[in-house]
């Protein structure tokens, strides 16, 4: 073969990308949510409006951790609103890559939201958002050249919220319960002999008593990695669970995990159950005698408000959620405070001076939803409200806690739980902490409190 070209200097192409001319309205992408809320979280189909929304992309499924889904939210940083698009085609990362700007046409789209889950837009089939088809994708996703440095909002675990789902984050100063790291091994994001379709693992915050489900899905090609031992902070997209129940939490690629810290495990007091109570009584504590409405005053006890305005109190209910007799509670819902954090706490317990100690009580509630109980121990409580936030307190783990899953009528009992093995004398606290948003603020109820030594 012969060529005419007498040398190799060859001029580079060059392809001059233009932004695409968009033909409608462009609207915001939070407007959906008003849209939804007027048609009761829809399905609502959009037809002959001619309006676009602008969106960025957040959701990446190069990894496999995404599957025909684009999560995508109104602005690159500080995101008021985003929505998962439902879209039969994989991938995605090509075209539709993590900060591309795009526009959605909206005409011949159904935009949907199952109660407690998050929103949904693609192709309407019965009260479900099913996927765009793939020759009908371009003609409703429109790709800009704009790649935008998408900036995630930091959060704690305790900030997040239902307007964070959809939308890029980064949850600082976490880490994978311990239970994931026994005996010098480690378990893997998604390749356990249980873990059916998503790999689910708990992730801890090191500043409050919260708990998030961390998901892999089974088909990412990051599944078989080590969970990371240590703590730090990890950037991803939060959502919720299938049923709405529960925030969940998806990654991108491994690479947006930093956990690199020393882990921060709480101080933890546990001796296990014990067969028989201790022979003497030491306190027994029914509630009978407290004032209802009223905040509960025991003689000893500190009924303490760290944050908010609402104590535990005395009440009774002859309902559905029956008390036993008069019980104490804590209901800070609707109460107006953007946080509630209180305590009960009971007297000196002697420890140090006895050969057994066992505690028992019940626990009932009404939803807790995200709110948390916790039965925690001090040995250095200086009995002052001034110094129960300072002092350490370690969670008593063998004392069982109503779930949120129980019938809200049901009475559950701690179990026996003895704290003969409990270094020092110290001062038992039933600690609840609410959720952070008043209309998800639970209820807990406590009654029968026994404590005896011997």
């Amino acid at each position: 073969m012969t060529s005419c070209v007498e040398d190799d200097d060859f001029d580079t192409p060059q392809f001059e990308q233009t932004p695409p001319e968009i033909d409608g309205t462009i609207i915001s992408l939070s407007a959906l949510e008003g849209i939804l809320a007027q048609n009761d979280n829809g399905p609502f189909t959009f037809e002959g409006t001619n309006n676009v929304v602008e969106a960025y992309v957040i959701s990446n499924d190069e990894s496999g951790n995404f599957f025909r889904e684009l999560i995508v939210q109104d602005q690159p940083e500080n995101p008021t609103y985003g929505v998962a698009v439902q879209i039969d085609v994989n991938p995605l990362f090509t075209k539709y890559d993590f900060g591309r700007k795009i526009y959605i046409k909206l005409d011949g789209l159904s935009v949907g939201q199952r109660e407690g889950n998050e929103a949904r837009l693609g192709i309407v089939d019965g009260i479900n958002i099913t996927g765009i088809p793939e020759s009908f994708v371009e003609e409703h996703l429109i790709r800009d050249t704009l790649i935008a440095d998408v900036i995630p909002v930091q959060k704690q675990l305790s900030d997040l919220s239902f307007s964070d789902v959809n939308t890029y984050i980064e949850l600082t100063d976490v880490q994978f319960s311990n239970s994931y790291f026994s005996n010098n091994t480690s378990a893997t994001y998604a390749s356990e002999a249980n873990d059916e379709f998503d790999g689910e693992r708990v992730l801890e915050s090191c500043v409050s008593p919260r708990e998030l489900i961390f998901s892999t899905s089974t088909f990412a090609d990051f599944k078989g990695l080590l969970l990371p031992s240590g703590s730090g902070s990890l950037k991803g997209v939060l959502t919720r669970d299938f049923f709405g129940e529960f925030f969940t939490f998806y990654i991108n690629s491994p690479e947006d995990v930093d956990m690199t810290g020393e882990r921060c495990d709480p101080l933890v007091f546990s001796c296990g159950n014990a067969a028989s109570p201790a022979t003497s009584e030491f306190i027994n504590v029914d509630f009978e005698d407290q004032n209802i409405n009223s905040p509960v005053s025991i003689p000893g006890w500190a009924n303490y408000i760290e944050s908010g305005s609402e104590a535990w109190e005395a009440f009774v209910d002859n309902g559905a959620n029956q008390s036993l007799g008069i019980s104490a509670r804590i209901r800070p819902n609707n109460s107006g405070d953007a946080s509630t954090i209180s305590w009960l706490i009971s007297p000196e317990i002697p420890v140090e001076t006895s050969s057994k100690v066992t505690l028992e009580f019940k626990t009932s509630n009404s939803f807790s939803n995200l709110s948390i109980l916790q039965v925690l121990y001090s040995t250095d409580w200086d009995g002052t409200e001034l110094g129960i936030t300072s002092a350490n307190w370690g969670i008593i783990t063998d004392a069982f806690i109503v779930p949120d899953d129980q019938f809200f009528g049901d009475w559950v009992n701690s179990g026996l739980v003895d704290m003969s093995c409990f270094e020092g004398n110290g001062h038992i606290a039933f600690k609840y902490t609410g959720s952070g948003d008043e209309n998800e603020d639970g209820t807990y109820e406590l009654d029968d409190i026994f404590i005896n030594v011997e």
